[in-house]
């Protein structure tokens, strides 16, 4: 059980990702002025770049930020559990 759930997690942002820059790319050219920023948070942040296009829309401010404060969270703990994961199997 807990393998399907880590690859939804790890695959699912990503996907939603791609769907999404599919979907409606005038948003993530209003929200990013390159492409390299979009394509490092695919693979570095995804949580992160998501929520900041989510909100990017009129601008970052106010509750934005704690949206993009909870992305990062979740970015780097993803991270962290599987650092923690793999120390526990004795592989770290």
């Amino acid at each position: 059980m807990c393998c399907p759930a880590v690859i939804a997690l790890l695959i699912g942002p990503r996907a939603a990702i791609l769907i999404w820059w599919l979907l409606d790319q005038a948003r993530w050219q209003a929200a990013f002025d390159t492409f390299l920023i979009p394509l490092l948070g695919f693979f570095l942040l995804p949580w992160t770049t998501l929520a900041y296009v989510l909100v990017f829309r009129g601008g970052v401010e106010g509750f934005d930020f704690i949206w993009l404060i909870v992305a990062v969270l979740v970015d780097l703990g993803a991270y962290s559990g599987g650092y923690r994961s793999r120390q526990k199997m004795g592989n770290g």
